[in-house]
């Protein structure tokens, strides 16, 4: 792949933002565009500390994963519930819809991406044993983000780049290998998130 690129976040550069509706914060760790409205996509860690409403994004598309708590059930105005009770747990939704948060029993840390609903995004959390492939073609970019374990990010002829837990790896026209770190018994398996996005820039 030509002009392959990587960019590194780290979890202690991410920035604290209120919530657009102020009821709490999220630690932002990269907005596509950098700055102005509407954003095509955005990566977020936010803390919960309270039961309470989610602000209004009806231009987005939605994912949550639960990084940190016993849980949240998320009630939308549609009549559907979703709950995340273990770490590493995924929904998506509608920005759409007025979403009430129950946090379950104490406060939780989630993982946000909001995706503008012209654009397109894969999302999943791979759960893997010893090693994972990832790639990025020409028009995309991947967003890798460990959830629970130190992994390594290894490109094609790259050095391998430590990737702690709530990093972030934004990779764009290159492949590569995660794998994990850390020492433990082979049966746990490592969760990471991983994203693939149409690049902002195609759509600007």
């Amino acid at each position: 792949m030509q002009n392959p690129k990587l960019q590194v976040i780290r979890r202690t550069s991410f920035v604290a933002t209120p919530w657009k509706n102020g009821g709490g914060i999220t630690h932002e760790a990269l907005r596509v565009p950098p700055s102005g409205e509407p954003f095509h996509w955005r990566v977020s860690v936010a803390h919960i500390d309270a039961s309470g409403p989610f602000s209004e994004f009806a231009e987005y598309n939605r994912t949550m994963v639960l990084l940190r708590g016993a849980g949240v059930e998320l009630r939308f105005t549609d009549g559907a519930h979703k709950a995340l009770r273990k770490v590493g747990e995924m929904v998506e939704f509608d920005g759409a819809l007025a979403t009430h948060c129950e946090l379950l029993n104490g406060s939780c840390v989630d993982l946000n991406l909001m995706v503008l609903k012209t654009d397109s995004a894969v999302v999943r959390v791979e759960r893997f044993i010893e090693s994972l492939a990832v790639r990025a073609s020409r028009t995309e970019m991947t967003l890798v983000f460990p959830i629970d374990r130190k992994i390594t990010l290894q490109l094609t002829a790259r050095k391998p780049v430590t990737l702690d837990p709530w990093d972030l790896a934004v990779m764009s026209q290159c492949a590569g290998r995660i794998n994990r770190l850390e020492s433990t018994q082979s049966s746990v398996s490592t969760s990471v998130f991983v994203a693939t996005l149409l690049q902002a820039s195609q759509n600007l």
